[in-house]
């Protein structure tokens, strides 16, 4: 709800050179609390972690009003970041949890078609509450969604095994480097780094990409994007369960170079629509089915730290992307075209690692 609007309120504070930092400062908390989220995961249990999240979410809501200078804004947004280093850990971990393991790609493809409905309407929504009502109305109303959140994770049931639990102390905030990086997954991770850096770029230069073309809803990029990718996410898990996770993840690569060479030319409404649904079909490949590549190539009483590592290499992937692109950018619409094209050309290098003789021999064993 509030990415489509944070570019514009930021430079009402005097930020417009800052805009990079709000997805970045956001990312990098999100990337730093990922091993703590994992090993609180498997250790106190996956409702807890969870339920953190939402609340950092809600309680962040109610301090946007407050912030009326740059740095406490951008300081905000690197505390807002914890809700998504702890929230989608738990979340994965859970789904893997409940789910067979012959219907995993398709539960995680059900996981983003769920998530993917709050991010298609809530941009367009946020941009409508700002525009008819007021930012700090949206502010509020964000707070309240993870209130909502927190109610609905009061009454589910645990699923981490009693023999694996512990009781929270400070002791379990201490990390190892063992809790830092699981090995086992490093090839799901390459490929949502080298993949996120597309995303990066365009949930920060879409909005102003939006006004340029004399789009007034900034959101409407995203409601495009999500509602391409909602089909997909299933269809595409059902397809990895039966046919592996590479094969399916070198055509979503191969959708998202689409999305981002349309994306790089979006003059008009009409390749900006067309560039929003390629992105939306191959962003609705990849997630979701490198989220199962990473349960499937993890041991089971790692799966937090697992996904915790794939967590973090796909903000560091967001983070990089979003700071890189308003870099090249720098508030100038004629530097579009080369933005776009440098974070989108390093899905080239996903889809050649895809290709390589390491993950050929992956393919074939599968």
């Amino acid at each position: 709800m509030l990415i489509p609007e944070l570019p514009d309120y930021l430079t009402s504070l005097g930020g417009e050179d800052y805009k990079g930092l709000i997805i970045s400062l956001f990312t990098l908390t999100a990337g730093l609390s990922r091993p703590f989220s994992g090993r609180l995961t498997d250790r106190i249990g996956r409702v807890p972690v969870m339920a953190f999240g939402s609340l950092v979410c809600f309680v962040c809501g109610f301090f946007y009003p407050i912030v009326t200078t740059v740095y406490p804004f951008l300081f905000l947004r690197l505390v807002h970041g914890f809700s998504t280093g702890f929230k989608p850990t738990g979340t994965a971990a859970y789904i893997a949890d409940i789910v067979p393991i012959n219907r995993r790609g398709e539960a995680m493809g059900m996981h983003g078609l769920l998530g993917g409905l709050g991010m298609a309407f809530g941009p367009a929504l946020g941009s409508w509450i700002a525009d008819t009502f007021s930012i700090n109305v949206l502010f509020y109303v964000s707070s309240m969604f993870a209130l909502i959140s927190i109610a609905i994770l009061y009454n589910i049931k645990e699923t981490l095994p009693k023999t694996h639990q512990e009781k929270f102390t400070i002791n379990s905030l201490k990390i190892k480097r063992e809790d830092m990086f699981d090995p086992m997954v490093l090839p799901a991770a390459i490929v949502i780094f080298l993949t996120s850096f597309s995303f990066g770029s365009i949930v920060t230069l879409t909005p102003d990409l939006s006004k340029s073309i004399g789009l007034k809803n900034k959101g409407f990029y995203f409601l495009v994007y999500t509602l391409a990718s909602l089909f997909i996410r299933v269809v595409a898990g059902k397809f990895s369960d039966k046919n592996g996770r590479i094969s399916v993840l070198r055509w979503g690569c191969m959708t998202l170079l689409v999305a981002m060479t349309l994306t790089t030319f979006a003059s008009n409404i009409y390749i900006f629509v067309a560039a929003a649904i390629f992105f939306g079909l191959g962003m609705g490949v990849v997630s979701p089915i490198t989220q199962a590549w990473t349960v499937d190539l993890c041991e089971e009483e790692n799966r937090g730290r697992a996904l915790a590592t794939m967590y973090i290499s796909l903000e560091a992937g967001i983070g990089l992307g979003a700071l890189f692109s308003a870099w090249i950018y720098q508030n100038d619409a004629s530097r579009f075209p080369i933005a776009f094209a440098s974070m989108g050309s390093l899905t080239i290098l996903a889809l050649i690692y895809l290709y390589s003789p390491k993950i050929r021999r992956m393919k074939a064993n599968d």
